[in-house]
């Protein structure tokens, strides 16, 4: 018999908002593995850090920050294999996940790896989109409203056509693309709709009116424009 990979959302960073579910996974394992920026800190271990118990052995999967991706790919692929060791021997391990794994999560790289031949449970996590709608007291959707997500590093154009086809949007990877996404948000007669987060559910939180965002976003910040009024009322 082979190992099961959980794979398990952490949510977005305060371990309050660790579900029960994961906690008990992370606590009970043999084997732990999370991503980091190679050679740095895992931001996805520091949310769980309390939880892993001395002496389990951990997986750290170096993942390096370019625009090549063969890199990255690279990295996965070598982490995958040394998981899949460890599942053949027959022990569970538990891939810890910032946020949710499957919602832009790097989990799901290991997941087209290893779904095929071993068992891979998901924990789903509190998503980014709903920890900032949270603290910004936005609702995102109501009735039959549209919600749509969109990475920032798309392009102007492509950003400006698709913020006109939602009733709220939720920009996300907002970082160095904050000017770009600012000046989508202004011409579409939005700013007054449009709210910044950075660092959701951490200390270091802020929530600000699109027009008082900081020039220099943090990759952890997020914009959410509700186009209409008060329709949950």
């Amino acid at each position: 018999m082979t190992g099961v990979l959980h794979g398990v959302g952490l949510g977005p960073g305060d371990p309050d908002l660790i579900t029960r579910k994961a906690a008990r996974l992370i606590a009970g394992a043999q084997v732990v593995a999370w991503p980091r920026l190679a050679g740095g800190d895992s931001f996805a271990r520091s949310i769980a850090a309390d939880l892993i118990a001395p002496g389990t052995r951990e997986i750290a999967i170096d993942v390096p920050m370019t625009v090549d991706r063969a890199p990255a790919q690279a990295a996965y692929d070598h982490a995958a294999d040394e998981i899949a060791a460890v599942l053949d021997a027959g022990t569970d391990v538990v891939c810890l996940c910032e946020g949710d794994p499957l919602f832009y999560g790097s989990f799901m790289y290991l997941f087209a790896r290893l779904s095929g031949p071993y068992r891979v449970d998901i924990v789903p996590g509190v998503t980014s989109v709903t920890a900032c709608a949270a603290v910004a007291g936005l609702p995102l959707a109501a009735r039959n409203e549209t919600l749509l997500v969109l990475p920032g590093p798309l392009p102007e154009q492509e950003l400006t056509a698709r913020l006109a086809q939602a009733d709220t949007v939720v920009l996300m990877k907002v970082g160095r693309h904050l000017p770009k996404i600012a000046r989508v948000i202004a011409a579409a007669g939005l700013t007054d709709r449009a709210v910044y987060v950075e660092r959701a559910t951490l200390g270091a939180e802020r929530v600000l009116p699109l027009d008082q965002a900081p020039p220099d976003a943090p990759y952890f910040s997020m914009v959410l424009v509700v186009k209409g009024g008060d329709p949950w009322l």
